[in-house]
């Protein structure tokens, strides 16, 4: 896990106890701090003694459960019970003399009281990136790629992180991807760490000087934690603002926002119309993916990576999960995974990938039209509608003269679409929809896709 001396005798509190909540614990407590952790959730407080096995529960209980004792003597000394982790809610307390106060992302800082509270004591609310970035001085040589925009963010990262393992540098990925940055083990001299950054995550990051920064686009999203839309444009902003000079900053300059941005830090702007060559990348199909692929380019040119691995990368970079992912390929005819299309928005790039495609499309609707796909509407063959926006999908797709089979469930849609599909053509899951409906998310409904194709007797 990622340690300090720099946290070592100082206090901090940690406030909800999910994944990247309990490896920060940990590293904390590795590192020689102390730790007041907490979390609503009684079962997540009743989990962070157990996996510790430090400290008691205190001011609002939820200490270790009498049948998960703190210590077992093959674990060797017990540790200093009570010393180095108290479990107590920090609204509650004295913050006098603390650190600062560690939140998930997903405390809204513009409604929670913590924001507030800290601020009584004059102390700072940050996030685990930040501790990230205050450990770096102790780690061996590395760089860091700080990557964020409203979409693209992942696919970028995780293609960057391909590529950098092509080549053979050590590397890993996370912040908004992967496993918790503090529960990693730090990387041998040379690494490059690869972080997704949301706008939640850079609003608690402080110090993280990134050796290249990225912006994918900016466009209106998650506005109700912001004054706007130019407040949300500005907290993505903040990536490049931490940046020592010298340091690289790559932005797309596709939409107005990134272009401003670019100009402000003398960023290095690429287009999606700059990219040569997306042909030879089966995973990297489509308008979007050229975005992200003529960014992760310049990104590894600014690394340094040989041109060889570059291409090598591009080529044999498999995709992400549920995200315009080739699944299978049955008689000519080539199955895709986008379950995480779950707006119109994201669905129309799919769509622009592919120019004779089977859609099967639905689920728990967000709006009432399919407008922004409207443009490639052309591309579809036909159409498979599920889930509760199913007729009225239907019904639109019916009017710009589609042929539509009402299919109901996804496995049913899944043999329609194989049945009629010819060589060449695509069936894509590509829903446009929430998942709730049928599913539990859009990854159980990927992987039922997933399960359904394996099926198919052709």
């Amino acid at each position: 896990m990622i340690t300090s001396i720099a946290f070592a005798g100082k206090h901090y509190a940690v406030l909800g106890l999910a994944r990247s909540g309990q490896a920060t614990v940990e590293a904390l407590l590795a590192s020689g701090a102390k730790v007041t952790a907490w979390d609503t959730n009684e079962a997540a407080r009743q989990t962070i003694l157990p996996s510790t096995r430090r400290g008691t529960g205190e001011a609002g209980g939820g200490g270790a459960r009498p049948e998960a004792p703190l210590h077992h003597p093959a674990d060797g000394p017990p540790p200093r019970a009570g010393e180095d982790l108290t479990l107590a809610d920090p609204l509650t307390i004295d913050l006098t003399g603390f650190e600062s106060v560690i939140v998930s992302p997903g405390v809204p800082l513009n409604k929670h009281p913590i924001v507030g509270h800290a601020l009584q004591y004059g102390v700072p609310v940050i996030g685990d990136i930040e501790l990230f970035a205050q450990a770096r001085k102790d780690l061996p040589p590395h760089k860091v790629v700080g990557i964020t925009g409203t979409n693209g963010k992942s696919t970028t990262t995780a293609l960057i992180t391909h590529i950098i393992e092509t080549a053979g540098i050590p590397t890993l990925m996370g912040g908004n991807i992967g496993l918790p940055i503090m529960g990693r083990d730090p990387l041998d001299k040379g690494g490059i760490y690869v972080l997704e950054l949301s706008s939640y995550q850079i609003d608690l990051t402080f110090s993280l000087d990134c050796d290249v920064a990225v912006l994918t686009n900016i466009t209106p999203d998650h506005l109700d934690r912001y004054d706007g839309f130019a407040g949300y444009a500005a907290s993505k902003e903040r990536l490049f603002a931490m940046q020592s000079p010298g340091h690289d900053a790559i932005i797309a300059i596709e939409d107005e926002p990134s272009r401003a941005i670019a100009g402000r830090y003398g960023a290095i702007g690429v287009r999606s119309s700059d990219v040569e060559g997306q042909a030879a990348w089966p995973a990297l199909q489509g308008p979007h993916n050229a975005q992200n692929a003529v960014i992760a380019i310049q990104v590894c040119r600014a690394l340094d990576i040989p041109e060889g691995a570059i291409d090598k990368g591009l080529a044999s970079y498999p995709g992400l999960p549920h995200r315009m992912q080739r699944v299978a390929e049955k008689q000519g005819v080539l199955f895709v995974n986008d379950s995480k299309a779950t707006n119109a928005t994201a669905t129309a790039p799919a769509l622009g990938a592919y120019p004779k495609i089977h859609w099967i499309l639905g689920g728990l609707p967000k709006t009432d039209d399919l407008d922004d796909c409207a443009p490639y509407f052309g591309h579809v063959v036909a159409a498979y509608t599920i889930g509760q926006a199913g007729p009225m999908y239907a019904r639109i797709l019916k009017d710009a003269g589609k042929p539509v089979t009402e299919s109901g469930t996804l496995d049913q849609a899944v043999r329609d679409a194989a049945a009629a599909a010819k060589p060449g053509e695509v069936v894509m899951l590509s829903p446009a929809c929430a998942s709730f409906d049928q599913f539990s998310d859009y990854e159980a409904r990927g992987d039922a896709f997933r399960r359904a194709v394996e099926g198919l007797s052709l």
